[in-house]
Order: structure tokens, then sequence, then C-alpha cells
């Protein structure tokens, strides 16, 4: 296995300040948070003193009613609208393509705006996951990903870059339009299998495409826009950050945006983990427990999420299961138990039924919390480890295609 982390890559892909382009570059401000909407508003020229009660007016009508459009803010003088259409828009991530499972997991391929540097304009995959009463929202951090996970097909594609506050927001905000998630709206498209609650997104989880810890800032103001009590209203105990070990920072992450947390974790000892999460050669499990252990508000109602994904052969032994309990001793935790989802061109296949329940009988009877993970949307590859956005197939297919034109032209 390689090392998991691209350092020249991680620098690269570094956060800067929030992103709000010149007037007539037409950026979206969808998703902004209140800083970054009034630099917008400074940008225009709106007076410092106005610029309070205007951040507040454009964000009762981004994040409470869901326009899409700076004509529908009739509490806005018309001077202002007409200046905000012409610096700025109100966009979501284009839909490239949106798939609709058997078991109603919707999963969109969306296309994010081309940055200075970028010649082709990259992709990322967002899932939501309906029960009866409740609906969850897998977000993308990065296009693509550095670790390099062997069971995970989205570590099988390169990092493009990190999301913008606005990119990862405006996946919330498009699943919203698709559902019908907005005060008095209907769904769009295919409307089967949705949750019976007024509700239709109630969790978020940063478990989509990348390390959310490895674009820390972004991650973190898109889900104080997510969390605002005025606006999209996500409790935090409702938002999850799954992070595959990045140890440094997640204390950090504790007391700065203060979400559940989630460990992909996969083994229990150092030389599996190494080749199941390379990270763990840069920051081994010892350490990544310590962290675990001083995470801030870690308490029996605030546990911590670690995910097991269950590999036949590999980790699934009831001696795993054993070393597991061991391992997460005096620690507030649950365990996800995880059935492999596979994708194509994997060499791991998943447990049996009857070994994961003997396993997680072994977990159960120590006191922990052990649910197995259902398989959601295994049929469009929406499933847990099986992102990975078209964006690769497709450049090698028109590479195909030019090199055929080339061909018959010459």
């Amino acid at each position: 296995m390689t090392a998991s982390f691209d350092s020249a890559a991680h620098e690269a892909a570094k956060p800067g300040p929030h992103p709000v382009a010149a007037p007539s570059a037409k950026s979206t401000i969808a998703g902004l948070g209140r800083a970054g909407l009034s630099e917008a508003l400074a940008a225009i020229g709106v007076p410092e003193k106005q610029r309070r009660m205007r951040v507040n007016q454009l964000w009762g009508w981004l994040y409470v009613r869901g326009v899409t459009g700076f004509d529908q803010m009739t509490d806005v003088s018309k001077e202002l609208r007409g200046k905000l259409t012409q610096a700025y828009t109100l966009d979501r991530p284009e839909i490239v393509s949106e798939q609709v499972s058997i078991d109603g997991t919707r999963k969109w391929l969306l296309r994010l705006p081309k940055l200075g540097h970028e010649l082709r304009a990259p992709e990322i995959e967002t899932v939501y996951i309906p029960e009866s009463d409740r609906g969850t929202l897998c977000i993308s951090s990065q296009v693509g990903c550095t670790l390099n996970c062997s069971f995970c097909h989205t570590g099988t594609q390169k990092l493009v870059r990190n999301l913008e506050v606005q990119e990862i927001v405006g996946q919330i905000l498009l699943a919203r339009d698709r559902i019908g998630d907005w005060p008095g709206a209907a769904p769009l498209g295919d409307a089967r299998l949705l949750p019976d609650s007024d509700r239709k997104i109630t969790n978020i989880v940063l478990m989509g495409m990348g390390e959310p810890l490895y674009n820390f800032d972004h991650v973190r103001d898109a889900m104080e826009v997510a969390s605002d009590g005025e606006g999209l209203s996500v409790s935090k105990r409702r938002i999850t950050l799954s992070t595959s070990g990045v140890v440094p920072e997640i204390a950090r992450w504790g007391e700065e945006a203060g979400t559940m947390l989630a460990i992909s974790l996969h083994a229990t000892r150092d030389e599996l983990r190494d080749e199941l999460v390379p990270i763990n050669k840069k920051y081994p499990i010892k350490e990544l427990m310590r962290a675990c252990s001083d995470y801030p508000g870690l308490s029996n109602a605030r546990r911590i999420t670690f995910e097991y994904v269950m590999l036949k052969g590999v980790n699934d032994s009831l001696a795993d299961a054993r070393a597991l309990v061991r391992l997460l001793a005096g620690v507030p935790a649950k365990i996800n138990l995880i059935p492999f989802n596979p994708w194509p061109g994997t060499s791991y296949e998943c447990s049996d039924w009857e070994t994961i329940e003997r396993f997680a009988d072994v977990v159960n009877k120590a006191g922990y919390a052990s649910p197995v993970r259902t398989p959601r949307g295994r049929d469009i590859l929406a499933a847990c480890g099986q992102l990975k956005s078209e964006s690769l197939k497709l450049r090698a297919s028109e590479r195909a295609a030019d090199g055929n034109s080339s061909d018959q032209a010459g």
C-alpha cells in the first residue's frame, strides 16, 4: 500500500478565506454564511450600517424559504434585488444525473463550477437515504480523496480539490429542492418512499467523497450554516462527521464545530489497519484512541460511533470482535457494523450473514450498541464505500473519442 496522505495535494487544496468573487463573476451566494453574505453585499456597495439587516433578510429567503431567484425576495428593495441579480446567482450544483434505488435511496451526480485553474468542471456525488420517520443526507467534502482506503471505491479517485463552503451547503439546498423539504414545497421528480415526517432531511452525515478534516475550515463553516437555528436548523446532535483518523484535527473539530463524531476504524491492530486505512501509518491506533478519549463533550449521551466494515476472512473473526471490545473499553461508544458493499474491481467480499451476527453478538454482550447497518442504494452504487463520481470515466471515454476522431481524420 502507498502512504495515504499526499501532502503536496493537501497543501494545494488548503482552504483560504470566504470565496467571494467579483460581481462580474456571477458566483452563487446560496450556501454562504453570514460573514460571506456580508462581504458579498459590501462588494456591490451596500453600506455597512445596512448590512446586518440585509444579511438577515437574505438568510431567511435562502435558508428558511429556499428561494432560487432574487425576484422572489419580496421584502428586499427592487434596487437591491437588481444589484444582486446583476452580480450573483442562487445556483445550486448542476445535476448531471439523478438515480433512485428500489429502496428509495437517491444519488445525485453533481457538477460544480470550474475554479480558475481547472480545465474541467469537477463532479461529486451526494446521497439521500429516506426512512419512515426521518431522512439522512450524506454529503461530500472533497472531489476525490487522498486516503486510498483499500476497500473504498471513492479512494480510487484521486483528489482534485476541496469543496468551497457554497458547494458543501449547496448539496443540502439541492436535496431539499428535489425532495420538497421547504415549507409548502412539493418534491421534484420521483416522490416515492419519502419520510412521513414534516422534515425530510433530519440528519446530515459527512461520509461522502473525501476526508472532511482535510477541508476543515470550509466544512466547519458549512456546518455552521446547516445548524443555524434561524435557517436550515439541523441540530449538531444530528450532524456526524466521519474521519479516517486525522488525529491532530479531531479535538479541534470538537471544540470549534461540536458535532457528533464517527471513526472509520475497520481494524483493531496496526498491521491490518495500515493495509485497510493507510492513514494509520501516520496516526496509529493508539494515537487515534487517545484523541477519541479526549474528544470534547464526549459522554454516554454523546458517544463516538466506530464504523467497522465486515470483510470476509479479513477482520470478521470472533477474535477480532473480542479485540474490538477491548480496544474501546472506557470510551463512550457505539459500533456500526457495515456489510461490505461491493464495487467493480474490488478483491474483497462481504462477510457471511451468520458471521456478522456472531460478531455482533460478542459486541452486544460487552454492552455496546452495535447495529448492523442495512445496505441502502447498492443497486445504484450509493451505499457506504461505493461513491465515486463519473468524472474519470467520462474523461477516459472523451480521450478515446478524441483518439478515434484523430484516427479518422488522418
